[in-house]
């Protein structure tokens, strides 16, 4: 079988000319995606991650406003999308109406109410809320800044649809809280006192106890899981408490079959992906602040196929490692040893945070192939031989 196209566009250039930067690269990956099969007047979905308050390492507006003029001369009737907060907030980051070039409009209304229902039964999820107007799409184009992630180590394109495609509900409860499908508390060894010991324990507030209901919360976002063990160095002559590969990847399983249902309503011919390795952060972008950039920028890269372009991006990340004194100092426990075979993301965020699992999933349930050809467009070695135009700075019309 052959394998699935991945198009490339490095940020390192081989001329200081237009003809070599990452704009002129974009509109090639743009034409080799072919946006021909976007019907006349179809609604196409641009997924996006807005960003939240001060976070505006998010995809810049130079590149939305691109996809957004190739959609228009295909036909199609682009809108920008994501959850209502972000989307009213969206103005802070420069994203509007007219910067964008389309409207922005949220993904299950003003409200957050225009949903369509649809059935998992996925662990303790039995339906999910989709956005209603990521329903009534015609066409999808993924865009998406992909960086580290707490939950599930990676924010790529999966991210980008398993979590920002739902409405608040379904997205904070039910698709975080599929965790809880997967004991890791035991409510009868652990007295009030132990549970606050544990709480106490955990240098990054993973833990929540509930003293009135003798109740055990667990933010996954938070756990460093081996890293750290802190809590079970706490719980070693009581046994009330385990942290669990499955927990994490119950998660990673959960924004595989969450994607399967936006993808489900769309024709996958009319399905678009491009992640952006810009400003690699380790956080997800609605922690809504400036965060270092901890990988080197690496590029564009973009396909068809919703699994290959996140093989490929995370492959991408692995080659470039973690830039070593931009990891910040609230990540008191990292994994830096270069003999240890782990992601870079799994180095800050814990062995247990497989970032690849979304990809064994997101196979699993049909949505696409690993097996993927990196083909890269005008890169430093072939542009680097074109000869270059006179240099003009100002090449617009002046106004002396």
């Amino acid at each position: 079988m052959a394998k699935t196209k991945v198009y490339f566009g490095s940020i390192q250039q081989g001329r200081d000319a237009l003809f070599a930067s990452l704009g002129a690269k974009m509109d090639k990956i743009i034409e080799k995606l072919d946006f021909s099969t976007i019907e006349e007047k179809d609604k196409v979905a641009i997924k996006m991650h807005l960003g939240f308050q001060d976070g505006y390492q998010t995809v810049p507006v130079f590149f939305v406003r691109r996809v957004v003029k190739a959609v228009k001369e295909a036909g199609g009737w682009p809108f920008i999308t994501d959850n209502p907060t972000s989307v009213y907030n969206a103005a802070d980051r420069g994203y509007t109406a007219e910067t964008c070039g389309c409207p922005i409009i949220p993904v299950a209304g003003v409200k957050d109410g225009y949903t369509k229902s649809v059935k998992v039964d996925f662990a303790n999820v039995e339906d999910l809320d989709l956005g209603g107007v990521m329903h009534d799409a015609d066409a999808l184009i993924d865009l998406t800044h992909a960086k580290g992630h707490g939950a599930c180590c990676y924010g790529g394109a999966i991210k980008n649809l398993a979590l920002g495609a739902y409405s608040g509900p379904s997205r904070w409860q039910k698709i975080h809280g599929v965790i809880y499908a997967v004991p890791f508390w035991d409510a009868d060894k652990c007295t009030p006192e132990h549970a606050e010991k544990l709480v106490k324990s955990c240098p990054y507030n993973a833990l929540r106890y509930d003293k009135e209901k003798h109740k055990m919360g667990f933010v996954m976002f938070n756990c460093r899981n081996s890293l750290c063990m802190e809590c079970l160095k706490v719980d070693k002559d009581v046994g009330s408490f385990q942290v669990l590969p499955e927990t994490f990847s119950s998660f990673q399983e959960m924004m595989a079959v969450a994607t399967k249902q936006v993808l489900d309503t769309f024709d996958k011919n009319k399905c678009f992906y491009l992640n952006f390795a810009l400003q690699i952060t380790p956080h997800c972008d609605c922690m809504g602040l400036c965060q270092p950039i901890i990988v080197p920028e690496i590029g564009l890269i973009a396909s068809h196929d919703i699994v290959a372009v996140d093989m490929a991006t995370l492959d991408l990340i692995a080659q470039e490692g973690l830039i070593e004194q931009a990891i910040p100092p609230y990540f008191k426990h990292t994994n830096l040893d270069p003999k240890a075979k782990l992601h870079p993301f799994q180095r800050i965020w814990g062995e247990m945070k497989d970032p690849y699992l979304v990809i064994d999933y997101a196979e699993k349930y049909g949505l696409g192939k690993r097996d993927y050809e990196l083909v890269e467009v005008l890169s430093p070695e072939k542009t680097g031989k074109m000869k270059p135009p006179k240099h003009v700075y100002e090449q617009q019309p002046s106004f002396y």
